[in-house]
């Protein structure tokens, strides 16, 4: 009887154990577009025949040798409350590494163009990433920090923490040492927002958006029929059955295009395995071969946009 109970305890503290350790996003530190911009670390890209510019952050680590120590004191202080993180500068190298190898074997992405951010949000595959923007004040003998972090969810590229504020002044000049006790004050309630975001999505789904368009010379369009019903109407169908309760938007329906926004996906398959919009869009794509010998590519932009080209029907 008394072994019984034991065990009864200890099956009971376990089970709480593993319901108060919530899993924790991914997290990745990098600057802010606006110390980016205000230290000159930018650069510019061909955005489809249209020059655009963007943050630099391979010249910012290079460059400015405090921007590594800041990332590194906020990662540190993100791991000791249990954050996975992804480090920005080994990021950078696959993206190089994986850019050279595109480089050897060209493949087309259906016109879908992506920005150099966008490749670095698929490489580095973190759920959140924080950006960080500070500035030093100094007067007389003693220092202080003037910060603010954001947290941006990397799939829909919306604010979802925030916190801000300035540290007590200080004797000291070393940055991480600032940092810290400027952010101490704050960190705990800026992850509870993180924390709370994510559990939002296991329980309501991750946000990602989906675009079908058709190419010019596909016999193939939306208003085609199937089984007696248009072909959007039976992609919407599609979209009730595989988002979390049936939650999506859709923001355009032509002939040529189909636009869903606020798409929410499961966060793992039926399997329980991990699900990215990529894997999830594809069993779209599957769909319409197997049940009406469509024949659709699949492209994605970043982490959170898929795209469904439709190029007709197979022979």
């Amino acid at each position: 009887m008394k072994k019984t109970f034991i065990n009864i305890i200890f099956l009971c503290a376990f089970t709480l154990t593993g319901f108060c350790q919530a899993k924790k996003p991914t997290i990745m530190v990098v600057p802010s577009d606006v110390w980016c911009y205000q230290n000159g670390f930018v650069k510019e890209y061909d955005d489809m025949g249209s020059k655009s510019t963007i943050s630099d952050y391979k010249a910012a680590l290079l460059k400015n040798p405090d921007l590594t120590l800041a990332i590194s004191k906020i990662g540190e202080m993100m791991s000791e409350r249990g954050f996975n993180l992804k480090v920005l500068a080994d990021c950078l190298k696959a993206l190089d590494t994986e850019a050279a190898e595109e480089s050897v074997s060209m493949t087309d992405q259906g016109g879908i163009a992506e920005s150099p951010i966008d490749k670095l949000r698929k490489v580095a595959k973190a759920d959140i990433w924080m950006q960080l923007m500070w500035t030093v004040n100094k007067k007389g003998p003693q220092h202080t920090l003037t910060f603010n972090l954001q947290g941006i969810d990397a799939y829909t590229n919306k604010q979802i923490a925030a916190a801000s504020g300035t540290g007590e002044p200080s004797f000291s000049v070393e940055l991480p040492v600032l940092l810290e006790e400027a952010i101490i004050g704050h960190i705990d309630q800026f992850n509870s927002q993180l924390q709370a975001h994510f559990d939002d999505l296991f329980e309501n789904g991750r946000e990602v958006s989906l675009e079908c368009k058709r190419t010019n010379d596909s016999d193939v369009n939306f208003e085609s029929e199937f089984d007696g019903d248009e072909l959007s109407f039976l992609i919407e169908d599609w979209m009730a059955q595989n988002t979390v309760s049936g939650r999506f938007s859709t923001s355009d329906v032509t002939e040529n295009r189909m636009k869903f926004e606020q798409v929410r996906i499961p966060m793992v398959n039926a399997n329980g395995r991990a699900l990215d919009t990529r894997n999830w869009a594809n069993e779209l794509r599957k769909a319409l071969r197997t049940k009406y010998n469509i024949k659709a590519k699949l492209s994605t932009k970043g982490l959170g946009q898929a795209y469904i080209i439709i190029e007709g029907s197979q022979q």
